[in-house]
């Protein structure tokens, strides 16, 4: 279809634009193809910085990484890596996002690319805590960044493309692992060292790329025509009840004291622990299973294939129904099936059955819970936070997982944990449900009692999602 046309959009006597659902189709898929190819390319490149496949290359050897060495440092990257994330987000509230997020992406891109330097485990440590600061904004601020142009309905399907990329760049990165370890010996350098220095390269090119391309806000977007523009702006003041969208510190206490961001967190943190081990130890846990480095590095692609083709998947039907909870649940349970096969199993074939299992099980349920979060935090500043917030803290689960699998070649120790966590985040989701379920049940007794409409909202624009319209 063409651009909008004025008979498409009309503007009623409130100054509400109405439009009709192929034209607000069109606009939205217009978005999509100017965002989520930036946002992806992102976090894709993020996710090749996992020291999973470098230590099958050989690192493990050339570092010396005996006992608990190489745990550590996969372990401290997560401690910068999650304190940083809300200043990243506030900052990102104050600057613009295409200025900000490829900043991000250079220093993390140089941290990387250097880190085929490193000849030591006291070198690998220090640029692992610098890995971890460098990349910390990067995940919040993406979401935080696709609330800023779609509406709650929306939001879903839009992570899970994005966040698709994670579970593609873990099954691209074996791929790659496989080819680049062949340069062994070229440069002086070792396989695993070529690794991260190419890698690294690669995000410092798109991120200088981006500083040119990205686009900041629907306001300033250039690719929309003027129409467009005024229906995606008016459509996204509806959505948040027109809540307040400056920035004010009240608006970073709402989300800190907020009882909601702690259950989402937890919700986060039972889906974050057993990700982060599947990241970091699916190669290891394949080559425990009696198959060679190698083929290890191979068969990790499939169950991270799964894992993005299930994510694209839930992030679609969980916004065709609204749903989030039940999406969450479900993901949960099958990645629990899998856990349970990886812990009972003493053959490979189950065993690699239940790794698919886990992981199209658990990356899937990732994004729903994302835009959960963000969803029911009202208010700009508030929703950056709190997704700041959930997605920080939660990350040092990521401490958690680089020390679970310790016990080769069963690994129960590792999979008992993991199963743990993906119940705390089942028991956790049932209690949002019915907790988010009371409160606007309480919402629309107030509203109807005190004759509390639409038009009335710039009374509880300061309020958040505490507001009796905010749904």
């Amino acid at each position: 279809m063409g651009s909008l046309r004025d008979d498409d959009i009309e503007l009623d006597s409130e100054k509400q634009f109405a439009l009709n659902p192929r034209e607000r189709a069109r606009i939205l898929r217009k978005i999509d193809w100017h965002l989520l190819p930036f946002v992806t390319i992102f976090f894709l490149l993020s996710f090749f910085r996992s020291l999973g496949n470098a230590t099958i290359a050989g690192m493990t050897t050339s570092l010396k990484l005996t006992g608990f060495k190489y745990n550590i440092a996969a372990a401290v990257f997560f401690i910068p890596y999650s304190f940083a994330e809300v200043p990243s987000n506030i900052v990102l509230k104050l600057c613009r996002p295409s200025r900000w997020l490829p900043s991000i992406m250079v220093a993390w891109g140089i941290v990387m690319t250097l880190m085929c330097l490193v000849n030591s485990y006291q070198s690998l440590v220090i640029a692992r805590v610098f890995l971890g600061l460098t990349e910390a904004g990067l995940y919040p601020g993406v979401n935080y960044y696709i609330c800023l142009w779609y509406p709650r309905s929306e939001r879903s399907k839009r992570i899970a493309i994005f966040f698709s990329a994670a579970s593609v760049a873990v099954a691209f990165g074996g791929l790659l692992a496989y080819g680049i370890e062949r340069m062994d010996g070229i440069g002086g350098l070792y396989g695993w060292q070529w690794i991260f220095c190419l890698e690294g390269i690669a995000t410092v090119l798109v991120a200088t790329f981006s500083f040119f391309y990205m686009h900041d806000y629907p306001e300033t977007a250039k690719f929309l025509t003027e129409p467009e523009r005024l229906y995606i702006i008016d459509m996204l003041k509806k959505d948040s009840s027109h809540l307040s969208s400056r920035f004010d510190t009240r608006f970073i206490w709402q989300a800190t004291k907020d009882y909601k961001t702690y259950v989402q967190m937890l919700i986060y943190l039972g889906l974050l622990v057993p990700g982060y081990a599947i990241a970091l130890f699916s190669p290891t846990i394949i080559n425990e299973l009696g198959y060679s480095a190698a083929n290890a590095q191979l068969l990790s692609v499939p169950p991270f294939v799964a894992g993005a083709i299930a994510t694209v998947i839930f992030g679609i039907y969980s916004d065709k129904y609204n749903l989030r909870g039940p999406f969450i649940i479900g993901g949960a349970l099958v990645s629990l099936v899998g856990y349970i096969l990886l812990y009972c199993s003493v053959q490979a074939g189950p065993s690699y059955v239940g790794a698919c299992l886990a992981a199209a099980g658990n990356f899937p349920t990732v994004p729903v819970i994302l835009a959960w979060a963000g969803s029911n935090a009202g208010g700009d500043l508030k929703r950056g936070v709190v997704l700041a917030t959930v997605i920080g803290i939660s990350n040092l689960g990521g401490v958690c997982s680089s020390f679970i699998y310790i016990d080769p070649p069963r690994f129960h120790i590792g999979h008992g944990t993991n199963m743990g966590f993906i119940s705390l985040s089942i028991i956790m989701s049932l209690f949002a449900m019915w907790n988010y379920n009371r409160l606007n049940k309480k919402k629309e007794a107030q509203c109807l009692a005190e004759n509390i409409t639409n038009d009335r909202g710039y009374e509880f624009q300061d309020m958040a999602d505490a507001s009796p319209l905010f749904r």
